[in-house]
């Protein structure tokens, strides 16, 4: 073991969205872990667009505290026990990633076992998605499922887990026509729309033609505005992301307005309702359960976009903002 690691600090509150300059690249001594604490070499870490709401300061009702200069940026990771009360050897998913080796406590720890067949897919951000689904929507035969932001974390897994629940037709949007490419090739979307490429309500009635029946949103803003009117009666819709506004330069990452056809929602009999993890505990086991299932029968794959080394981990936030991925972004060490 090195007697130094590298981290990635917060140099500045943003002015607009980030830039690799707003973060820096530093060398500390590898922490030792106190009383309760495990030290653990971090093999991969998760990039997650909140992380654009915790330095911006907006950090209202987020179950996370806010990033203030000088901070080290934090995340899902996946790393090697090395030292402490825990085997070593053992992979663990904690909360201390953007660092080569993290010391959380061993109730912050959650050891990793064969549930998956790699272990990188505890990084998947397909629990929202599967849960948003199962437990707020629902399912039913002949369903059309629109997902937004579909070419990001969420939304590569959200399109392969509706129709492994019987939807009948699934279409995402994306603002990249290689990214509607791969949707459809890849990954089972029927059809795309284009954000940029003419208003989303007149593609949205091109795709789908009989409207929608579900709708699992990760943007906001005009997407979700045109999936309210293309709802059908009794249509479920689920927010699981807020990337319109998190992803704007003109905000802070801790708002998203839209703008909701009240009467469309009322005559419809349209609901409408956001969800978190943590108001449905046993939705994680079920899901990975269910993934990993999934994984071996080869009836779904997990996408992601690798940044190789710390070296690049400065970037890796402004990178995924800029669109520069496609499914989860993940720190490769």
């Amino acid at each position: 073991m090195t007697a130094t690691h590298r981290l990635v600090r917060l140099v500045r509150r943003p002015d607009g969205l980030p830039t690799p300059d707003d973060f820096t690249l530093v060398h500390a001594p590898v922490p030792r872990p106190d009383a309760g604490q495990v030290l653990v070499r971090n093999t991969h870490f998760l990039v997650f667009p909140g992380l654009r709401t915790l330095i911006g300061g907006e950090t209202r009702d987020v179950p996370l505290p806010p990033l203030h200069p000088g901070d080290t940026l934090f995340g899902p990771a996946i790393g090697e026990v090395v030292d402490g009360p825990l085997e070593k050897g053992r992979l663990v998913l904690h909360l201390q990633g953007w660092r080569e080796y993290a010391t959380p406590a061993v109730t912050e720890c959650r050891l990793l076992d064969d549930v998956l067949p790699d272990p990188v897919g505890h990084l998947a951000q397909g629990s929202a998605a599967y849960g948003a689904l199962t437990r707020l929507t629902g399912v039913r035969e002949g369903d059309t499922v629109f997902v937004t932001g579909a070419a990001g974390a969420v939304g590569t897994m959200a399109g392969q887990i509706a129709r492994m629940l019987g939807a009948a037709r699934v279409v995402g949007s994306t603002g990249s026509p290689d990214k509607a490419r791969r949707l459809e090739r890849e990954l089972g979307y029927d059809a795309t729309v284009l954000r940029g490429a003419g208003p989303i309500d007149r593609q949205l009635a091109r795709v789908a033609p009989d409207g929608i029946d579900i709708v699992l949103d990760t943007v906001g803003g005009e997407q979700l505005t045109a999936a309210v009117h293309a709802a059908n009666h009794g249509a479920r819709i689920a927010l699981v992301g807020a990337l319109d506004g998190q992803l704007s330069p003109d905000r802070a990452g801790g708002s998203a307005p839209a703008v909701l056809d009240t009467f469309r929602l009322l005559t419809r009999g349209v609901t409408i309702a956001g969800y978190s993890g943590v108001d449905h505990p046993d939705v994680e086991a079920e899901w990975e359960s269910r993934f990993g299932e999934w994984l071996r029968a080869g009836d779904i794959h997990f996408p992601y976009t690798t940044v190789r080394g710390m070296k690049h981990a400065p970037g890796a936030l402004p990178a995924l903002i800029a669109g520069r991925s496609f499914g989860a972004s993940i720190v490769e060490l």
